[in-house]
């Protein structure tokens, strides 16, 4: 994963299936890997009624010990007491919380894999199981502990929840394929709260970031040199290739549960921790002539300043922005599935609000809130402290495509716009001209309403001038010219971001970043040699298949966010939306306001606390009683804070050394690194992503894997009977269209179902098999449908009457069926008579045999003919036969010979 004769494999997990045994005194969790041949054993007292108290003795375990070690315990336990019982099986830890009282333990129950990266493996949480640690007491509970349990509760973690036990799925593939160069600990981050500003305001200290993982120190020891030199003296000896397992520092912005491991993460083996990452994962398969190549979209939700559509607009003192997603687009050749060998290419873009202090007064119930900018920021302060850290994570350039109007009769969308404008503007004038941050601008509503609009053309032209100047991600070089820096084994590396935005970062902008999707996908299948020129026809099976992708992606973000699907889709921007789906733009809008309406609130609360921007304390008023969260978000405001930074030079040292390089990936920091120099079987089975993969040990039914059952093109979206079945020929879109997969999604992070969200579906998932599971919560909420819900179904079921089952073969290979005329009846008839009496048929008794010529007879297995065997040949094998035994007459010449041996006369 560097340079080729020194190999990075990431370490995977040993602990990937999870046994939890209770006693009256303890739980013990008993983690294992696959082949369940190395086990490790973790002890959580439940004496204690509030405190978290465990022990990881660090310690591997084989089969038979831990089979002693379980017997042990339930012998010891068994006389007078419960004894040891097995309580639930499970594939992981989220975490430990606490509220009121003692603390709980989420396990997920029930997974599903969804996406496939070279040889690891993606997993979507579908159920988690959350047990109480402590015993039961005789002291009464505290009355609020039942509200907040419900609370936490409705966070559903089925709802596009995802993790992996050897891909950190919280980085990039560019920042997982790049080679380490410092060797650190995972510094968790801490939440910045009030106390943290008093202290270090008293001190006259500027605020820092949150999480200290990326400080640069010009003392640091680059470890991949030191490396490069151990390998030239390993050369010498003969030994051409070193290979390390190494360990990741996570991205703790995309890191969900980091609230949830706060209080285990130092003190347990890596192997038990699990890093959860929130927002979107879904895969297809490119089918190129009997070629699979996999389309991956990989979307990560920032948990900074993350909450809902009305509640969460602009930014906090950090930089941080409301409704940030990084989305991966990722397209790999799945044939091979090594990362050393393999071809992988990635592109990245993000969505974000506007950074600046702005907001919408959501207390008048109208359906669009005016806009309000809430503090003046002349020296653009907030907007730089933003683009400081989109450079050091993605480099330069940076470029802003701003979606939102700018005319208006009475300003309304246009303040945004005024505002990042001429902060971007200030900006540049302290930066390097080569690293200045590129403006676009794009009204897309006002463009939307010309009689001759192309939206998409327009986007189109500013995506090729994206992916010119940023370039894409490859593994390696390939057939195609593709833009951008030399990477780290001869490819390419994507240097800077175009960052996204409209008012709510939903419609407009998930549209646009279809558009720039479609034209990196035309870019990375041209660097791959499977098309002549770097260009992707809407209509054909291609396009249809990113299209789709990224229809799901906007709606479950827009869920997310927003309380609703998309309003306006990627169809409507193209003028080839059908007449019926105005029915449910409408439905959408009526839902979405709805929800911010009466139920945003609570959801911010629920994630507040799952987050732990909020916890609880019996001194203090429960979350319910805040009227606003306000200062949650922004603690800043509660207390003075010195000034000591610069207003010009608004970015850090180390970010601007390495432009237009990425700093955190030219400091990659990694916590943990074993060099795989042994034969160990467990050195070995620590970075087998392969056996990893493949499971060689566990039988298989391959119609049921993940690959069979994956979208694909050929299946799912060319049409039966067709002339061509290359995905790039363009076809009607009234034929066959997308169809969604085997499962649903219910992407609502409250749990509670929406107006087109569905139960998700865990027909293609492992669950735990454990019949003595009993589980407080219930698994399953029903509720009663709303009068939104009932006018969705019904303008559904009108939708579906209007389209017709079989549409015509016209439609689809553009041929019409028609009866013949009788003119042309007519003519064919004399030519087929014309045919016969040219080519007159004689009948005949002679009949043709096909025999072979061979010297062997033609037999079979129940009938074969002896051979003949001569007198000579059967006179040989009789004199063979007496030799053996002894019986038989020697030669006098032979008789002769041997007499002279034996007188040494020879």
């Amino acid at each position: 994963m560097s340079k080729q004769n020194i190999m990075f494999h990431p370490i995977i997990s040993s602990i990937q299936r999870i046994a939890l045994y209770e006693t009256k005194a303890r739980f013990y969790l008993i983690g294992s890997n696959n082949t369940e041949t190395r086990f490790r054993v973790l002890k959580i007292d439940r004496t204690d009624p509030r405190e978290l108290i465990l022990v990881d003795d660090k310690f591997e375990y084989n089969k038979q010990e831990i089979h002693q070690l379980l017997n042990m315990i339930g012998f010891g336990n068994r006389m007078g007491r419960t004894g040891l019982n097995k309580l639930v099986s499970a594939f992981g830890i989220v975490g430990f919380i606490r509220f009121l009282e003692g603390y709980y333990i989420i396990l997920v129950t029930k997974r599903r894999k969804v996406a496939v990266i070279g040889s690891h493996t993606i997993y979507k949480i579908e159920d988690t199981a959350t047990i109480y640690i402590p015993n039961e007491s005789s002291k009464p509970p505290h009355p609020d502990e039942q509200r907040y349990l419900k609370m936490f509760l409705a966070i559903d973690l089925s709802t596009n929840f995802y993790y992996s036990y050897s891909y950190d799925i919280t980085h990039t593939l560019q920042m997982n394929m790049a080679p380490p160069r410092q060797l650190a600990p995972a510094l968790f981050p801490k939440p910045v709260t009030a106390a943290v500003y008093q202290s270090r305001s008293s001190s006259n200290q500027e605020p820092e970031d949150k999480c200290e993982c990326h400080k640069y120190d010009e003392n640091d020891e680059d470890i991949f040199e030191t490396w490069k030199s151990q390998l030239e003296q390993r050369q010498k000896s003969g030994r051409l290739r070193l290979d390390f397992g190494v360990r990741s520092v996570p991205e703790w912005r995309f890191v969900w549960n980091s609230h949830l491991l706060s209080a285990v993460h130092s003190h347990l083996h890596p192997d038990w921790i699990l890093y959860i990452v929130h927002g979107f994962v879904e895969q297809s398969n490119l089918n190129i002539f009997g070629r699979p190549i996999y389309l991956t979209l990989i979307a990560r939700r920032s948990n900074r300043y993350a909450g809902t559509r009305f509640l969460k607009r602009g930014a906090n003192m950090h930089g941080d922005v409301a409704n940030e997603v990084e989305t991966e687009q990722i397209v790999h050749d799945s044939m091979v599935s090594s990362f050393a060998a393999g071809r992988f290419s990635s592109f990245v873009q993000m969505r974000g609000s506007i950074p600046s202090y702005w907001s919408q007064d959501v207390s008048k119930m109208v359906p669009k809130p005016q806009i309000a900018i809430d503090l003046s920021d002349p020296f653009a302060e907030i907007p730089g402290k933003h683009l400081n850290n989109l450079m050091r994570r993605y480099g330069s350039p940076i470029m802003f495509l701003n979606l939102v109007k700018k005319r208006e009769k009475k300003k309304h969308e246009s303040l945004l716009t005024d505002v990042i404008s001429n902060g971007i503007k200030y900006l540049n004038q302290f930066l390097p001209p080569e690293h200045a941050v590129q403006y676009y601008h794009l009204d897309m509503a006002r463009t939307n309403k010309r009689s001759d609009a192309k939206v998409l053309d327009k986007l189109s032209a500013i995506a090729r001038t994206v992916v010119r100047k940023t370039g894409i991600f490859l593994s390696s070089n390939w057939y195609g010219e593709v833009t951008g820096v030399p990477g780290h084994q001869g490819g390419k590396l994507q240097t800077g971001l175009v960052r996204v935005n409209c008012v709510d970062c939903l419609d407009r902008t998930n549209t646009a970043q279809f558009a720039i999707g479609k034209c990196v996908l035309a870019h990375q299948l041209y660097a791959l040699g499977l098309i002549g020129e770097p260009n992707i026809e809407f209509d054909s099976d291609c396009a249809r298949l990113l299209e789709g992708l990224y229809e799901d992606h906007g709606d479950t973000l827009a869920l997310q966010y927003g309380g609703s699907q998309l309003v306006h889709r990627i169809k409507t921007y193209r003028k080839t939306a059908p007449w019926s789906s105005h029915g449910n733009d409408i439905m959408q809008t009526l839902s979405r306001y709805y929800s911010n309406t009466f139920s945003d609130a609570e959801k911010q609360n629920t994630m507040n606390l799952f987050l732990g921007l909020f916890i609880p304390d019996p001194s203090r008023p429960p979350i319910w009683e805040y009227q606003t969260d306000y200062y949650l978000h922004h603690p800043e405001a509660m207390v003075y804070i010195p000034r000591n930074s610069s207003l010009t030079k608004w970015w850090d040292d180390d970010v601007v050394r390495h432009l237009p390089l990425p700093c955190n990936e030219m400091r990659k920091l990694c916590c943990e690194i074993i060099g795989m120099q042994g034969d160990s079987s467990n050195t070995i089975e620590m970075v087998d992503a392969y056996n990893d993969y493949n499971r060689p040990f566990e039988y298989t039914v391959l119609m049921e894997c993940f690959e069979f059952k994956m979208f694909h093109t050929l299946r799912d979206l060319a049409p039966t009977f067709s002339e061509s079945f290359s995905p790039f020929i363009v076809r009607g879109r009234s034929g066959v269209g997308p169809t969604k997969g085997p499962t649903s999604k219910n992407p609502v992070i409250s749990g509670r179902s929406s107006t087109t969200s569905n139960n998700s579906s865990d027909s293609n998932g492992d669950s735990s098999t454990d019949d003595d599971l009993t589980n407080s919560t219930p698994s399953a909420r029903f509720s009663v449908p709303s009068p939104l819900t009932m006018v969705a179904k019904i303008l559904k079921a009108k939708e579906v009457e209007e389209t017709p089952m079989f549409p015509a073969i016209k439609r689809i290979n553009r041929i019409a069926l028609k009866e013949p005329s009788k003119r042309d009846r007519v003519m064919y008839n004399r030519y087929v008579n014309f045919e016969r009496r040219s080519n007159p048929r004689y009948k005949s008794d002679i009949h043709i045999v096909m025999t072979v010529n061979s010297a062997f007879t033609i037999d079979s297995s129940v009938d074969v003919i002896p051979p003949t065997v001569s007198k000579a040949s059967r006179e040989i094998y009789r004199e063979y036969v007496q030799r053996g035994s002894g019986n038989v007459k020697v030669n006098i010449n032979s008789m002769t010979c041997y007499q002279k041996y034996v007188n040494f006369s020879l």
